[in-house]
């Protein structure tokens, strides 16, 4: 598998305004071909076919309910990570900003480095096992999203559940590493 389905995953968590939707058959094309496992390949367009379907001020209410008016689907994971008010929180995001940092990559715009859209797109400069490792470092994180966006019965789902799969590869294979 390429990491730059990352990079598909990241776009279709983000706001589906008309370049993403213009991008749907293209995005469409490349799933349907990426090397993954078949029902993960079938979750992820899936999630594609849904929005194909939708109007477009639908697909883009669906996405202000989801993520914008529901705090429990932040896609900031930290969120997930910190109650409120945590002390915590602001440290570890420093952390993450100078992580990227050294791994040249600037943040550009407002975004905080805990968006799990920017989290994707660096994973997808990372080779296989350390884009693993890095997700695997934010999978309880990503684990608390997915449990939040399953229960609401929404198809983002899908989406951060394979990102959450590929970091839980990362722990199988530190767990068969450390086996006699």
């Amino acid at each position: 598998m390429t990491n730059r389905v990352y990079q598909v995953i990241s776009a279709l968590l983000g706001y589906p305004d008309a370049e993403l939707r213009a991008a749907l058959p293209e995005i469409r094309d490349y799933l349907a071909t990426t090397p993954c496992p078949e029902e993960e390949r079938a979750a992820l367009l899936d999630v594609v076919q849904w929005m194909e379907g939708q109007a477009p001020l639908d697909l883009e209410s669906a996405y202000v309910q989801t993520f914008d008016l529901n705090p429990d689907h932040d896609l900031h994971l930290t969120y997930h990570l910190f109650e409120e008010g945590d002390r915590e929180r602001g440290p570890a995001m420093i952390r993450l900003a100078e992580h990227y940092e050294s791994y040249g990559l600037t943040i550009v715009g407002n975004e905080l480095p805990d968006y799990l859209p920017l989290i994707l797109e660096y994973a997808s400069t990372l080779d296989d096992d350390e884009a693993r490792i890095f997700l695997g470092d934010a999978v309880r994180a990503i684990e608390t999203l997915a449990d939040h966006l399953e229960k609401a019965a929404s198809p983002y789902a899908n989406l951060v559940r394979f990102v959450e799969r590929r970091g839980r590869l990362a722990e199988l294979s530190t767990m068969k590493e450390c086996m006699p």
